[in-house]
Parts: C-alpha cells; structure tokens; sequence
C-alpha cells in the first residue's frame, strides 16, 4: 500500500490542463453548480484527491509538504474551471481547497428561497415558442434540477403539466391524449409522445409545400401551352400610317409646307371603302331616276342632260 501512494501522486500531477477533464465551465448566469460540481467531485476521486474537499486528509503536522503540495494542486483545478466574474468573487490568498470550494457552494446555496421562487416562476412561465421539443424539454428539466438542488424539487406529474401549458397550438391534439392517459404519463414518456408528434407535424408541412408548388408549376405549364386567341377584328386592323411629309411643291411653298407633315386620322375600316360604292343620288326633279356615282365624267353627263330640258322650252312654238 506504502508504494502505490507515489504512483497516484504522480499521475495527478499528470493534469496539465483541467479543462480536458472538466469540459465545463462554472458561470454564474449560466446556473450550472450542480453538474459543474458532480464532474468536479468525480475528478477528484478518480485521483484519489476527493479528501482535500470534504476535509477527510489531513495534514499530518504542519511541514506535511507532501499533503501541502496535493492540496495546492487541487486548488489550481478549482480556480481553472471558474469564469473570470466567478473567480474574482471567491477568490482569497492563501487558504486551503476545501475553503474555496465551501465558498463557491456558498455563493450558490445561499438564499435558496429567493432561488426557488424564481426557479419556481421560471418554471411555470415557460413556453416552447420557436424551440424544438427536445431543447423545450430539456430546458424544463434543467429548471426541475435546479429547484431541487435548492431544496424545492419538483414532482414529474407537476413537470408534465408545466410542459404541456407551454405547448403551442399545433400541438393541441396531442395535448389531449396525454391529459387523459391513464395512469398519467412520467416526463420521460410524455416527451417521446411530443418528439413523434413532432415528426408528424413537420412530415405532413413538407408534404403539403411539395403538392402547392407540384400545383403552381402544373398551372404554370397549362397557361403557357394554351393557344392565344385572335379577335374577332383582328383583320380589320387600321391601315398603315401614309407619310405626307415634305408633299406639295418644292421646298415646302404655299400650303404645301408643314401641312401635310400632320399625320391624317385613322377611320374604323369595314369590307370595302366608303368611297368606292359611290353616293346614290335621286334625281326626281328631272322626271326619271337616275344614279350620279361619285366620278367627273357621270356627273358632267347628267348635269349636261338638265341644261338642255331647261333650254328646251324656250324655243318651242306655242
């Protein structure tokens, strides 16, 4: 027994870096004494230095250099897993190992009903909103732990139904089904229940997206196959615009100049020009009917025919 002592000895002093043995780091905000504490205490024991905290080693007399040398190294872990707020708070010159650990577990288990209060209300408040069940769970479940550290633990069926008021909406159906199980279900059941439903949910919103957008592009595709309708007018479309400029005589002289730049207006053009059928005209007054189409020659002829009956008269015989 004498010669596995140096043996431990030596392989504690083996830690250069505590941080590779106790990934974490005590803070004050971060409300995490508990588990900083169990690493730390099953650090200890695994090298078999456990002793220097609860103050079961001793030194054997006051020049113990052995005793003083474990004990400073102790400290040394201890004042390596503190944050830099958290060490300024417990810090002390000189002291022994077990003084700075009461004093940390001080700083945290003092005031425990101020701290289970606000734990407490913590607790009751809490909502899941944009959190996973699995980050929504464990949040409550770290808050549970902590009330119990502070002497005001927290029955699962009281956790349970916290955890279902901080339910959102979508999650009402499987509300119902875990209030009115029987016997009531424990944490650990009543979060499986949430994660599958979980699942379902998020299952069936990406089943939905991909029908909506298989739908848009179906409506898409038949909108841009469909063939484009004519009007029915489309053929009695308005004739080119006729150019008049610089019309008329040279250099844009009497009438000529800027007037026939002016573009003509556009008339509804039907079958055939208004101009081609003619203009019917009723020339009763002559005693037969007769149809002056709109041309020179058939309009001098007949205008002829009327001088000659009107000259007519004049040299008859009576």
């Amino acid at each position: 027994m004498a010669a596995a002592a140096p043996a431990i000895l030596e392989r504690a002093y083996g830690v250069t870096n505590i941080k590779h043995h106790i990934p974490l780091i005590l803070d004050i905000d971060d409300h995490n004494y508990d588990a900083w504490r169990e690493l730390f205490l099953t650090h200890c024991q695994s090298f078999d230095t456990s002793g220097h905290l609860d103050g079961s080693l001793v030194p054997t007399n006051a020049d113990d250099q052995t005793w003083h040398k474990r004990d400073g190294l102790v400290k040394l872990w201890l004042y390596g897993t503190l944050s830099k707020d958290l060490f300024k708070a417990v810090f002390k010159t000189g002291g022994t190992s077990k003084e700075i650990w009461d004093r940390i577990e001080n700083f945290f288990r003092n005031n425990k009903e101020a701290r289970a209060i606000q734990l407490d209300h913590k607790l009751r408040t809490k909502e899941m909103g944009n959190l996973t069940v699995h980050s929504y769970c464990q949040e409550l479940k770290s808050i549970a732990d902590l009330l119990t550290n502070v002497g005001a633990p927290v029955s699962e069926r009281t956790l349970v139904t916290y955890m279902l008021n901080g339910l959102g909406s979508r999650y009402d159906n499987i509300i119902n089904v875990i209030m009115h199980r029987q016997p009531f279900p424990t944490y650990d059941e009543a979060r499986s229940m949430l994660m599958l439903e979980e699942d379902r949910l998020n299952k069936g919103t990406r089943v939905q997206k991909n029908d909506t957008s298989s739908a848009e592009k179906v409506l898409l595709a038949s909108h841009a196959s469909a063939p484009t309708e004519k009007s029915p007018h489309a053929s009695q479309q308005q004739q080119p615009q006729r150019s008049y400029q610089n019309r008329g005589s040279k250099k844009n002289r009497g009438r000529g100049r800027g007037f026939y730049n002016q573009q003509r207006p556009q008339y509804q053009q039907w079958n055939a020009p208004f101009w081609n059928g003619g203009y019917p005209i009723n020339l009763d007054f002559l005693g037969q009917d007769h149809t002056c189409h709109h041309s020179s020659n058939s309009f001098n002829a007949t205008m002829a025919v009327h001088n000659q009956q009107q000259i007519s008269p004049q040299h008859s015989t009576p």
